[in-house]
């Protein structure tokens, strides 16, 4: 937050979008399938509500965000995991 300043929120939501489209892309290549696509989708569901949680720059709603991000990863795995398991 400090290094973008008042950018912090636009550098958070950029690192989300190319966080989940370079999973997609690698995701499409491997033929994941609906299911991957699915977890892609829930993960993309936690950024927007994180963005909802940031964009005020609340302390509660950014430590918030912060505390739970690990489930965004989570969704893109268990989206991998899932197109795997029904290849």
């Amino acid at each position: 937050a400090i290094t973008f300043g008042r950018f912090d929120v636009l550098a958070v939501m950029a690192s989300y979008g190319v966080f989940l489209a370079l999973w997609a892309i690698a995701g499409a290549r491997h033929g994941l399938g609906a299911a991957f696509g699915a977890g892609i989708a829930v993960a993309a569901a936690q950024a927007t509500w994180h963005w909802r949680l940031i964009r005020a720059r609340t302390r509660d709603g950014c430590f918030k965000a912060f505390r739970l991000n690990h489930w965004l990863g989570f969704a893109v795995f268990a989206g991998i995991a899932a197109g795997y398991a029904l290849r």
